[in-house]
């Protein structure tokens, strides 16, 4: 149930922080979003990793130094989600997101990328992801 939850947050964050992110890209620029962005999401982490006194970021050696670079994916992601939102807006923007993120996470658990365990996707899957789809285009009509 915790995991639901905390996905159930990260959507909510996801949608708000893209409109944000799109308030700001349109006073100071898209990359620059994205800088301050990244700055303040860096300054909160360092002070809830610094308030519950979590020292496991110390183990950052035992990552494979390919994993370390995920955190770049955020100003693509950023940047992408600025530029779709001011194209198309919100509701359609995130309505893609969700299938590209749904899309990629079937991949990835089809074919174990990143040591994730392999999942046999079946027809339910693929009927969700299709109903996903029809649901874009239904609402970008």
């Amino acid at each position: 149930m915790k995991g639901i939850l905390f996905a159930l947050f990260g959507g909510i964050f996801i949608s708000l922080q893209g409109v944000a992110n799109s308030r700001i890209g349109q006073d100071i620029g898209t990359w620059q979003a994205a800088t301050v962005t990244q700055m303040t999401g860096f300054i909160l982490a360092m002070i809830l990793m610094i308030f519950f006194r979590d020292r496991t970021w110390q183990k950052f050696k035992l990552v494979k130094p390919l994993y370390l670079f995920g955190g770049t994916f955020a100003a693509v992601v950023i940047f992408s989600n600025v530029t779709a939102i001011h194209k198309v807006g919100v509701t359609l923007t995130i309505s893609a997101l969700l299938i590209a993120q749904l899309s990629v996470a079937f991949l990835t658990d089809s074919y174990g990328w990143f040591g994730t365990a392999k999942q046999r996707m079946r027809m339910p899957q693929f009927i969700g992801i299709g109903m996903m789809i029809t649901g874009v285009l239904i609402l970008s009509m």
